[in-house]
């Protein structure tokens, strides 16, 4: 072999090699960042599948359920006369709609424990996004 073929071989093999190492991370990355949404029923219904996937849960907060500690928060979600206990371990404190009655979404992991431990979670105070009433009878009055 001749040195200008044995320099081709050597940065053809190096070029493979990140290559392939670029694409497992993208894999890895990809697999990571993946998760299912899933109802409480379908959740239960999931056997030995639920405790190896990255998980979406939504439902409404049990009033009285919350219970709060700095950023890490136990409470209930309930979803159509199913109770899903829920651990919330996030980097961030929660949202300030979330509160009982509220509708939240909650995503991480589910342990065999019976336990949800979510890393993040989404909360919308239905009473906000719901259309505002005419409090004020006499607003579009004139006076003659």
């Amino acid at each position: 072999m001749s040195s200008q073929s044995s320099k081709i071989l050597k940065f053809g093999s190096a070029l493979v090699i990140i290559l392939l190492a670029l694409g497992y991370l993208a894999y890895t990355g990809v697999q990571e960042s993946k998760s299912y949404y899933v109802t409480i029923k379908e959740l239960r219904g999931m056997g030995d599948g639920a405790y190896t996937k990255r998980l979406r849960v939504a439902g409404n907060v049990q009033p009285g359920s919350i219970k709060r500690s700095g950023t890490n928060m136990n409470f209930t979600l309930l979803e159509n006369d199913q109770l899903l206990n829920v651990i919330y371990n996030g980097t961030e404190p929660p949202p300030d709609t979330f509160k009982d009655n509220a509708q939240a979404l909650a995503e991480g992991h589910f342990g065999r424990d019976n336990v949800f431990y979510a890393k993040q979670i989404q909360a919308k105070c239905a009473s906000k996004y719901a259309p505002q009433s005419q409090t004020r009878s006499g607003a579009n009055s004139s006076t003659m």
